[in-house]
């Protein structure tokens, strides 16, 4: 088979061998668990209970405000603390939901499933946004709004992003190994919303054992096939996935509908099948807890809401005092400096290392080697939008297609001299987006 690919990328060490081979384990919370009630893109959610209610499993403890929006459920029995700001991984501090757990998981009883033909298109639609599922690859955008795109018939693919490019993290691939079934029916209920729509399970080529199983499940359905994409990061970005498989390409302007493709990742698109076909709401998902402090690498089934530190102590603490601690993948996830951190929908790892590489950087003068270009998935010239963030030169920056940039971190990790490239050009984006909000 041809391994599908994009221009640009890199291959930076994977870590993935110290957790990808251990099955998943499941964890129960033993403190407190605290519900930021904001989890995902666009407004927060409103708490529906109050200090000393008592909830249980699988209950609406925050509802959806405005369209884009998501509701929050309580992973737990217990009783409700207090609601107060808390910290996240991001350092902000948030209006958060405290729950005392119990320890009993008494649970709410689920509005029970049907066969997926019974459904029809704005059922699913329903039970989807109803579950509070948003995209659990980092983005937090609602995933009803993604499966309702205006015109459902220009729809041509489903694609899974099965590709997990990011250094360390294995949770999509332990998913694929150990429950490859429901990967499938998530995306079989994809494909009931889109008449003229095929299935794409793009896996990247180093998970030959998932990419095996996969084609089993689905070698007698027309509907779904698997590709196996070049390994290279970043293959599992949005734009370079739809092109890799589709041959599509898509701009910041753009939305993968207006190239006739819907894209989810491995755990939303399981949690998609739970929301339909049993009613049942986000409240669980797969963390990588990993790095070469870690003493027992693996991944773990942990309900939202679990302090972080209980993740740590889960994989058998540390086994040397780790220098750099990351909430996600070393590429694009969050430095963070305290472990009294829940865990949310958007959490995808916990990454613990003894080297802090960057910290001991010192950068130095470019010296016009054109590696970031080569690099750079977006085809754009990180050098110069590094330097027209750092003067502060905005117009400049949208002209030479800063917006462009999906911060990947390709060129600071290629860069010869160590310059902090996308760190200028992400504070010059942000900057950028805000002021078109305003």
């Amino acid at each position: 088979m041809a391994r599908l690919t994009f221009k640009g990328g890199i291959h930076p060490y994977d870590g993935k061998a110290l957790s990808k081979d251990k099955p998943i384990r499941e964890v129960l919370p033993k403190g407190d668990l605290v519900y930021p009630v904001s989890q995902h893109i666009g407004a927060p959610a409103t708490p529906v209970v109050a200090k000393g209610d008592r909830v249980l499993r699988g209950q609406l403890i925050a509802e959806a405000t405005g369209f884009v929006s998501a509701p929050i459920y309580s992973s737990v029995s217990g009783t409700v603390k207090c609601i107060e700001p808390r910290r996240v991984v991001t350092g902000d501090l948030i209006n958060s939901i405290v729950i005392e757990n119990d320890g009993l998981y008494e649970e709410v009883e689920y509005e029970a499933g049907r066969e997926l033909e019974e459904y029809s298109k704005e059922e699913i639609i329903e039970r989807v946004k109803k579950a509070g599922v948003v995209g659990m690859g980092g983005a937090g955008f609602p995933t009803f709004i993604k499966l309702s795109p205006k015109d459902p018939d220009a729809i041509d693919y489903c694609i899974v992003n099965c590709a997990e490019c990011e250094p360390y993290l294995t949770s999509d691939y332990r998913r694929m190994i150990e429950e490859p079934e429901k990967v499938v029916e998530g995306l079989r209920v994809m494909l009931r919303l889109f008449d003229n729509a095929h299935g794409i399970l793009a896996v990247e080529d180093n998970k030959p054992e998932a990419i095996r199983r996969l084609k089993e499940i689905v070698k007698a359905d027309p509907l779904i096939s698997v590709k196996a994409l070049k390994t290279k990061y970043p293959q599992g970005a949005e734009r370079q996935l739809i092109y890799a498989t589709t041959g599509r390409s898509i701009n910041s302007k753009m939305l993968p509908a207006d190239a006739g493709c819907v894209v989810d990742n491995v755990d939303t698109v399981v949690a998609i099948r739970a929301a339909v076909l049993e009613g049942k709401p986000l409240m669980e998902r797969i963390v990588t807890v990993t790095g070469d402090a870690v003493a027992d690498p693996r991944n773990f089934k942990v309900h939202i809401g679990t302090n972080y530190s209980e993740l740590i102590e889960e994989a058998g603490g540390f086994k040397t005092e780790p220098v750099k601690i990351v909430s996600g993948g070393p590429m694009m996830g969050f430095g963070i400096f305290d472990l009294d951190l829940p865990t949310t929908k958007t959490a995808s790892a916990l990454l613990a290392l003894t080297k802090d590489d960057v910290s001991e950087m010192e950068p130095t003068a470019c010296i016009n080697c054109g590696r970031c270009v080569e690099a750079c998935p977006g085809n754009v010239v990180p050098k110069l939008l590094a330097e027209y963030a750092e003067n502060g030169d905005e117009e400049a920056f949208i002209k030479n297609n800063g917006m462009e940039c999906c911060e990947c971190g390709c060129c600071s990790f290629i860069c010869p001299a160590k310059r902090p490239l996308t760190q200028a050009i992400k504070s010059m984006r942000k900057i950028c987006l805000a002021k078109k909000k305003k």
